[in-house]
């Protein structure tokens, strides 16, 4: 979330915010706070690989966005002391530029490769050689003449990240030695690690400050992170740097986040659909058109907090908004929301 008097296009805000947010990574894993399952599975999968003098089995992040896979990474990356080196799947569209990649690792290193099920298939398919055989085939020449020449690679670690696990092919995802679907975080978990942000900002965060910004921020350390660096920007300008519980539930009403962690787009969903439409259902296409957003903007980033926190339903005949959703909005809900509509009879003479 930006000011109102920031550009967020501006290339300068953007590499400040990056900074912040790469500042508050823990380094260790004993400083990474929540997803304690998967912590204890990957300290033990690390602390093996280090007892063997080995290099780690590769590693599956699955999970919504800022949940700290690219954290686990760097963490990888730190208990092994190993460099990282680090890209996306959309950024390797060739099999040439996955192969130089590899080719130019060193022994030991982590490959951190980020929304890994975008991958196009020619890389993908060169990906398979290389995390079981740590060898690549480059192709010298075309058609009938050409000629694959065997590469071997040095034995690394890849560390696959992906917010759709259900796009990843088997063949890929079978070939991972350790997988973990990261969870939302506690309101006790986020707290913890607020109290930890502010003592790195300097902030004075008061325990009951850290209550009210947990509270709002979706179960997601990225979001808890951005919303106590605003809230610090209007404590310093409006209340003395004092971060109070009143004080950092101003600020957040200032920056459209209510009490419940519905932003602006949440509650224009909720209010389309509701208002405009009835309470649906209503199609991805048309919701996103009524909002003026994306389809993809709707599908990843409101929906899946309005569906888990009970305010949507999807349905095989569109969106639908949930009683939660209309006495959210201070509506009268009509008598049938909340239940699904019933499937056509594919039967029935009608």
């Amino acid at each position: 979330m930006q000011s109102a008097d920031t550009d967020p296009l501006d290339p300068h805000v953007h590499s400040d915010e990056q900074a912040a947010e790469s500042a508050l990574r823990p380094a260790t894993l004993a400083e990474f706070r929540g997803q304690r399952r998967v912590s204890d599975q990957l300290g033990l999968v690390l602390a093996a690989a280090r007892h063997r003098g080995a290099v780690p089995d590769h590693v599956l992040l699955s999970g919504p966005p800022g949940l700290g896979k690219t954290t686990l990474a760097m963490i990888i990356a730190a208990e092994m002391g190993a460099p990282i080196r680090i890209s996306s799947g959309p950024a390797i569209q060739h099999a040439g530029d996955l192969a130089a990649i590899l080719s130019g690792l060193t022994e030991g290193e982590v490959f951190f490769l980020d929304e890994i099920h975008r991958m196009s298939r020619p890389a993908e398919e060169m990906l398979y050689l290389a995390m079981e055989d740590f060898r690549v085939d480059v192709v010298v020449g075309k058609g009938p003449g050409a000629t694959a020449i065997p590469l071997d690679i040095p034995r690394f670690t890849l560390v696959g990240a992906t917010t759709r696990a259900g796009l990843l092919p088997g063949p890929l995802r079978d070939r991972f030695g350790f997988t973990a679907q990261l969870d939302f975080y506690a309101a006790d978990d986020l707290e913890t690690i607020l109290r930890r942000s502010a003592v790195l900002l300097g902030i004075d965060l008061h325990a009951a400050a850290a209550t009210e910004i947990a509270s709002r921020s979706r179960g997601t350390p990225r979001i808890a992170n951005r919303l106590l660096r605003r809230v610090r920007d209007y404590a310093q300008v409006k209340a003395d740097g004092r971060l109070t519980r009143g004080v950092a539930s101003a600020a957040l009403e200032l920056y459209e986040v209510d009490p419940l962690g519905l932003d602006r787009l949440d509650r224009a969903v909720l209010d389309a659909l509701c208002r405009g439409f009835g309470g649906g259902p209503v199609g991805l296409t048309t919701l996103a058109l009524a909002v003026a957003e994306e389809t993809e903007t709707i599908e990843e980033v409101a929906e899946p907090f309005l569906v888990r926190e009970g305010f949507l339903m999807r349905t095989p005949r569109g969106r639908v908004a949930t009683r939660r959703a209309w006495t959210h909005l201070g509506l009268t809900p009509p008598a049938s929301t909340g239940t699904p509509p019933a499937a056509p009879d594919l039967f029935s003479g009608d």
